[in-house]
């Protein structure tokens, strides 16, 4: 395995933080894992070479390259079941009772491999039935990894995947395709916008949500970034709307104007409140 010297470590740890916003500087073990068997078969002997050579507009590709190896994706479908509960028991019904223009705005920002917004998109189609047909129901899912952006456009899945899925919603939206793998129907994709963001950078959307799910991605932040973006996700919602996060994490770090609901699940109040 090739090892980072000091100077390297520092260096590739401090152009993530002030560029992507992700803390990796107790992720040592972690970047040498991912990054040494790329950096020698490339045919580097050191890694800063290779950090210079991948900043190289010319080789602008290898950037995304580095970027997807150093950011963690970990989900599956119905990860943290409570949200998912929370959102057709409570999002839903007060943006069907309170929404004029039938345009649904939720935003998954860090969606991975697609299993987050997927699953909002079937609790969506679920509670709305036939009646769907008559909203803008697209999910707007976003990540900084052009890799699992890929995986979650292709939507094809294990049936280990699947496990934690009802069988009719495994039967009503997903396509055998052979070797245990299923495909998400058309319906189901076209339903779902992936874009690559980076959360550093400003939010200019053009409506405001009524909910937004970031989950398990500010982990990797430090605190002044942590509360900048959170602040954002503020801004960028309609009066009344949630933001999720994970379970293990929480805003009590940082001063903010949500609401707390309940662990992990915050609002932004009302203008009259």
């Amino acid at each position: 395995m090739l090892h980072l010297t000091d100077e390297e470590f520092e260096f590739i740890t401090n152009h993530i933080k002030n560029n992507y916003g992700v803390n990796l500087t107790r992720k040592r073990t972690l970047i040498e894992g991912r990054l040494s068997n790329h950096v020698i078969g490339l045919g580097f002997t050191n890694y800063m070479d290779y950090f210079r050579y991948s900043m190289n507009p010319k080789y602008a590709d290898e950037m995304t390259v580095l970027i997807n190896k150093l950011t963690t994706n970990h989900t599956y479908f119905l990860r943290e079941k409570d949200h998912f509960d929370f959102y057709s028991d409570t999002v839903l019904p007060w943006i069907d009772k309170t929404l004029k223009t039938k345009d649904l705005r939720v935003w998954s920002a860090g969606c991975s491999t697609g299993q987050e917004p997927y699953t909002l998109s079937m609790l969506t189609f679920n509670y709305f039935g036939p009646e769907a047909a008559n909203w803008d129901t697209t999910i707007l899912a976003t990540d900084i990894s052009a890799k699992v952006l890929q995986t979650a456009q292709e939507g094809i899945y294990s049936k280990e995947d699947l496990s934690e899925l009802p069988d009719n919603w495994i039967r009503r939206y997903f396509v055998p395709v052979g070797d245990d793998k299923y495909a998400i129907t058309d319906t189901l994709r076209k339903n779902v916008a992936y874009r690559r963001f980076n959360l550093l950078s400003p939010f200019k959307f053009k409506k405001p949500f009524q909910a937004i799910f970031c989950r398990n991605v500010m982990i990797y932040f430090d605190m002044p970034t942590k509360s900048e973006i959170i602040a954002k996700f503020y801004d960028a919602l309609l009066p009344g709307g949630y933001l999720f996060i994970g379970l293990s994490e929480s805003l009590s770090c940082c001063k903010n104007n949500f609401k707390f609901v309940q662990p992990s699940i915050y609002q932004k109040p009302l203008d009259s409140e």
